[in-house]
């Protein structure tokens, strides 16, 4: 069953079901543009690696939180038979860290295997706790050939720096290496369906499309998200006439059977 919501569902934004939808938001789009790219172009899925240590009196998971975490107990010294080689000091490594993965697509060129576009659906991390290293790397992008496609679906947080951006919920951006700094845009306002936006490739190339509402309906089905994402209220809160146009889409409570 597609997402009940003509658009972006607000509640796949909350902690609970967010990186879960990204993590299946990836491949799904990946398989969407295949079949329109090849054989000229491979469509690779990679991932950012956020490691985020944390002091002694703030031991606390600043991402997703999980089902259970188990403890890894206390090792034992390793001892060989031969004479160990004492360090000149010892020192300790924290060992309070949250490891964020987040994947993204690469298309590259199947012969060279160079990146010719980057897609990336941004998390919340990357408009907060991890807001410079993408920035950072985003800058790498756009200072480069590589085309960049950034998709916000994420009302939350501090929007990333875009100049000119029409008034909206989400937007998508379409950054072709050779208009630069030039982006096009695709606001989207939560009762608007999301769009249809053009995946470039080389220039002299016809460019991809991907639906974007295809896609979260794809990944809405079979994830089964109707059977509990919808206990509480949207994170963060609908205005109070968006709430009350959200709750005609609502789906009865499932069967406990």
């Amino acid at each position: 069953m597609p997402s009940p919501f003509p658009g972006m569902n607000p509640y796949l934004e909350q902690v609970q079901a967010w990186h879960d939808f990204h993590e299946r938001f990836i491949p799904k789009a990946a398989e969407q543009i295949t079949p329109q790219v090849r054989p000229a172009y491979i469509v690779k899925i990679d991932e950012h690696v956020y490691i985020h240590e944390l002091a002694e009196d703030d031991r606390r998971f600043i991402g997703r939180p999980d089902g259970a975490v188990i403890s890894a107990g206390t090792a034992a010294p390793l001892r060989t038979s031969g004479a160990v080689l004492e360090a000149p000091a010892y020192g300790l490594l924290s060992a309070a860290v949250d490891i964020e993965r987040q994947a993204y697509l690469q298309i590259q060129d199947r012969h060279t295997r160079e990146v010719i576009t980057v897609i990336e659906l941004l998390s919340p991390s990357n408009k907060s706790s991890d807001r410079e290293q993408y920035l950072a790397k985003r800058r790498q992008f756009l200072a480069s050939q590589v085309h960049l496609v950034e998709i916000d679906l994420l009302r939350g947080d501090r929007r990333l720096p875009l100049r000119n951006l029409p008034a909206c919920d989400y937007y998508a951006i379409v950054s072709r290496a050779e208009e630069r700094p030039r982006v096009g845009v695709w606001p989207v306002r939560l009762r608007d369906r999301l769009p249809i936006i053009p995946i470039p490739l080389r220039s002299h190339e016809p460019e991809a499309r991907l639906d974007l509402q295809e896609v979260l309906h794809h990944v809405y089905d079979a994830a089964a998200y109707e059977d509990y994402i919808y206990k509480g209220e949207p994170e963060p809160r609908l205005r109070k006439s968006d709430a009350e146009w959200a709750r005609q889409f609502l789906p009865s409570a499932p069967s406990a059977e």
